[in-house]
């Protein structure tokens, strides 16, 4: 890590491209900039390693890794994990989904990670490439002018400097350093969640080569998720409804241990467990912001939007991203008449996934279509739903034909179940409208 007093020494702090945030996203597109021989700054506030939810990968992860030449120390650290398991308390048996059953066999499996291990491995990748990388640095202001940006940043020991960049990349996750500056970030108007979770030692797993599988239980107020770690730990998180968030009323272990008593068939799995960390728990968890570029600027990852973590797409969208944002850079810096046009690309880029994740997302916790994910009938079309759980997106392969057939099967069930329908529709309507649970860590 290049020394912070050194940088200060410097009579003219400059760069081309300067990345806030040394997440999966800003790690990723420092390293593909540095690697093209551009003048990268990457700064991120706080230390690898740090810890950070999202544990779980997608399929479409791996390649991305093989790109940047990290696939190797990712498969040290990653637990593999060969399908999502959806365990329903109206519904008699569990049922798989393996990822090689999606259109394309060629991505089987993905991996569990511990976020300190995996954002390590990026953020020094891209010390690697030749980024020149701080950390316990933070930007605390962003100036845009016509040739660029001043970035003022301040160091853990409160020193201070202000950074001259060509191009500025906002990777900074729900901080959304930039939405928030330009007053564009909103709650998302179709989805309302919050969340609690934390870590356990000595909960049990499912046996053989399903091991590493994530599940997602079902209850009344939303649903768990259950991801097993390499090192035995499981990551346990409930994302729940606000109005359930808001009403409780003891700490916030007693209150996450008694979320879990709610789920019988989750309360077993832990009944040997031990929790071994401090519950975590966050409100106003999706939002959305109004553009992702500026002549000089791009947003990653979450630091454009975050739904819901149910499928698991956060690494998935930043390091995306990143790729696609560092073809705009280039374009930009290097042909200011294809500038606009590679701007407006990217921002169409960023809209894509969410939204054809956000169909299923927005109606997870409906009856209809949680029968159809438990039904295993619906098998041969959900070849397509499998193509989307595993992060299959962003290419070309032929689904769109097999959704089209799910979502008709979903449409067609709502309109034959009129009562259950509305029931569901304002229960929906309830929850979009209920204010924010706020945001607390503890």
């Amino acid at each position: 890590m290049q020394n912070p007093a050194h940088a200060e020494q410097q009579t003219a702090a400059r760069c081309e491209v300067l990345v806030i945030g040394g997440g999966p996203g800003g790690a990723t597109i420092a390293a593909l900039l540095a690697e093209r021989g551009r003048d990268v700054v990457l700064i991120e506030k706080a230390r690898h390693p740090r810890f950070h939810i999202g544990e779980s990968l997608l399929p479409l992860n791996l390649p991305l890794f093989e790109r940047l030449g990290v696939a190797a120390e990712m498969a040290s650290i990653g637990m593999p994990k060969y399908g999502a398991e959806f365990v329903s308390p109206w519904h008699d048996q569990p049922v798989t989904f393996d990822f090689a059953n999606a259109v394309d066999k060629a991505h089987p499996y993905a991996y569990q990670v511990r976020r300190s291990e995996f954002d390590q491995i990026l953020f020094r990748n891209a010390v690697r490439k030749g980024a020149r990388a701080f950390e316990a640095c933070r930007a605390t202001a962003v100036e845009f002018h016509a040739d660029g940006a001043a970035v003022n940043v301040r160091h853990e020991g409160g020193s201070e400097e202000r950074w001259q960049t060509k191009f500025v990349v906002d990777a900074s996750g729900r901080d959304t350093v930039l939405a928030n500056q330009f007053g564009i970030k909103r709650r998302n108007p179709q989805h309302n969640s919050a969340a609690i979770f934390g870590h356990f030692s000595g909960a049990a797993r499912v046996p053989g080569k399903a091991a590493g599988n994530i599940t997602l239980f079902w209850f009344d107020h939303g649903w768990f998720w259950y991801i097993p770690l390499h090192d035995g730990a499981t990551s346990v998180g409930a994302v729940c409804w606000p109005y359930y968030m808001k009403s409780r009323q003891t700490d916030p272990q007693t209150f996450f241990m008694d979320t879990i008593a709610l789920c019988p068939a989750l309360a077993e799995r832990l009944r040997e467990a031990t929790l071994c960390s401090p519950v975590t728990a966050t409100g106003n968890y999706s939002y959305e912001v109004k553009r992702a570029t500026g002549r000089n600027y791009l947003l990653l990852g979450d630091a454009f939007t975050f739904i819901d973590p149910v499928f698991s797409t956060g690494v998935l969208f930043a390091m995306q991203s990143a790729f696609a944002g560092a073809d705009t850079i280039e374009t930009c810096l290097d042909s200011a008449r294809d500038a606009a046009g590679a701007l407006q690309a990217f921002d169409r880029s960023m809209r894509h996934g969410p939204k054809i994740f956000s169909w299923f997302i927005y109606r997870v916790t409906t009856p209809t279509l949680r029968n159809l994910f438990m039904n295993p009938r619906f098998f041969p079309i959900q070849e397509g739903v499998l193509s989307v759980l595993a992060g299959d997106v962003f290419r070309n392969t032929p689904m769109k034909l097999r959704l089209f057939a799910f979502k008709t099967i979903y449409y067609l069930t709502n309109l034959f179940n009129p009562r259950r329908t509305l029931r569901a529709w304002k229960k929906r309507k309830q929850i979009l409208i209920e204010p924010s649970a706020g945001t607390t860590a503890v």
